[in-house]
């Protein structure tokens, strides 16, 4: 009897052995798979977006404007740049669908104007024309002040919109009253001769 106790331990003894190797690997390959399992629950956690704010888009304008406003600092303009700073309407202007567009000097950037009103805030600073209007431009936003005899506008040229029209100082206003009183001659009208041109005609 004790020989068959004895030869039926030994005969068990490896699949003991075998069953105790089998479950280890188990067990160890069990591990990472739980590792894997909650490390990408920890990078959702990380990942959370912050809740959007409605005012994403004028925040976003705000910070783009603030980095132009920064390159342009560095920039100095030339003295023709200057002349026509020394140029530009400032304060409040009443533009049409009564909209406000005030321009207000950079007194430590000479030639530097904030052109701020309704969603848009701007850092410009005069550029050369052919034709001797007023222009300011704030490249980075891609926005344009011109300034006419008898009326200035905002024109945003990435986006191809006219953002703010018939703005006028009190001069301006004066001019463009003027200027509807006593209109020029059109393009069709004919022109008026002179008495010499007259005679020569004759």
């Amino acid at each position: 009897m004790k020989a068959f106790l004895t030869a039926s331990l030994i005969l068990l003894s490896p699949a003991l052995v075998l069953a105790q190797t089998g479950t280890t690997p188990d067990t160890a390959a069990a591990k990472p798979a739980a590792k894997h399992v909650t490390k990408p629950a920890a990078r959702h956690v990380a990942k959370k977006k912050p809740v959007v704010s409605t005012n994403r888009q004028n925040l976003k304008s705000a910070a783009i404007n603030a980095a132009a406003g920064i390159e342009a600092a560095d920039a100095a303009l030339t003295p023709a740049e200057l002349a026509i700073a020394q140029r530009v309407y400032v304060g409040s202007l009443p533009c049409e669908l009564g909209a406000t567009v005030t321009l207000a000097p950079d007194p430590k950037t000479p030639g530097y104007f904030d052109v701020r009103g309704k969603n848009f805030s701007y850092r410009m600073f005069p550029v050369v024309t052919s034709t001797g209007a007023v222009r300011l431009e704030d490249q980075k936003a891609g926005a344009v002040w011109l300034q006419l005899s008898n009326k200035s506008m905002l024109l945003n040229e990435k986006l191809g919109q006219r953002m703010a029209d018939e703005c006028k100082s009190p001069a301006q206003a004066t001019v463009a009253e003027n200027m509807k009183e006593h209109p020029g001659p059109g393009l069709l009208d004919a022109p008026v001769k002179t008495g010499a041109a007259s005679a020569a005609t004759k």
